[in-house]
């Protein structure tokens, strides 16, 4: 594995948090960029609370504390300061036009050596490998939500990505404490091309009358032994951004069966994203 000590981290919101929080547990420094100072002041206290539970339950490593692990991000509103990073992790809106300006910034500011990987959940990797000068060095890492709890991470190769860049960053996901999946470049990769179109028709389920949600959520738990129902998982991801990938899979692969449903355009329509906006299928007003 290429020598790593500092992670960038693009993004501060509640997957980019739970990034730095397993870098910093792992012993890397983490530099957490965003614009907004705001939401780099929810990252630290997600972080913080987090560690504050793990340390409570005797889950961080021996002689450490939530403090010391925490000692190890830092927090930035300045682009530059994420050029002494050797790794940087790209978390922000699923917005392909947003993420190549970003890989294009990274790549004039990292150095040489340096691996760019992408958070997505769907959007090409090679496109993002295409919009730097280092496109052998690009790479997916697809971690899942909430990241100090979920294991798996998706390595997704884009065409240009070398086999040098793919075991590292293997390497590195499974030094976060992950297990790692290879996914092809196809749109989805693995785990949403199979869970956008589960909440998908479940979706066509309620808007054509079948049953109410909580019907179709209680369903699913009870029958398929899922912990939680479709359009409650889609409340907690994110209506807008289930909507996000959605088009990108009905757009890359071209089939109806991906059409994303009206009524999940609606709810997006409507300001109704879940549980960050108090409301989805379900309402969240506590």
């Amino acid at each position: 594995m290429e020598h790593i000590e500092v992670i960038g981290i693009i993004g501060g919101g509640q997957m980019g948090s739970g990034i730095a929080q397993v870098a910093a547990q792992a012993g890397y420094r983490a530099i957490v960029y965003d614009t907004a100072a705001a939401s780099l002041e929810r990252a630290e206290a997600r972080v913080g609370a987090s560690l504050a539970k793990l340390e409570a339950k005797g889950r961080l490593a021996e002689g450490e504390t939530a403090a010391s692990v925490q000692s190890r991000i830092t927090t930035t509103s300045d682009f530059d300061s994420l050029s002494v990073a050797d790794f940087a992790v790209e978390a922000i809106v699923e917005n392909e036009a947003i993420k190549r300006e970003i890989f294009g910034r990274l790549d004039e500011l990292l150095n040489p050596r340096a691996i760019l990987a992408s958070n997505t959940s769907s959007i090409p990797i090679t496109r993002l490998c295409a919009a730097t000068k280092r496109p052998d060095r690009v790479v997916g890492m697809h971690f899942m939500n909430p990241v100090p709890v979920m294991r798996l991470v998706e390595i997704i190769r884009g065409l240009p990505t070398s086999d040098e860049t793919f075991a590292t960053t293997c390497e590195l996901a499974e030094r976060l404490g992950k297990t790692t999946c290879e996914a092809q470049d196809y749109p989805g990769f693995i785990v949403n091309r199979v869970l956008i179109p589960f909440i998908n028709e479940a979706c066509y389920a309620v808007m054509e009358g079948v049953a109410t949600a909580e019907a179709v959520d209680q369903s699913c738990r009870l029958g398929l032994n899922h912990p939680m129902g479709p359009l409650q998982l889609a409340d907690f991801i994110g209506l807008d951004t289930v909507l996000a990938i959605a088009e990108v899979l009905h757009a890359g692969l071209g089939d109806a069966k991906y059409r994303p449903c009206p009524l999940l355009r609606k709810h997006v329509d409507a300001g109704w994203v879940g549980v960050k906006s108090g409301r989805g299928f379900y309402r969240y007003d506590d």
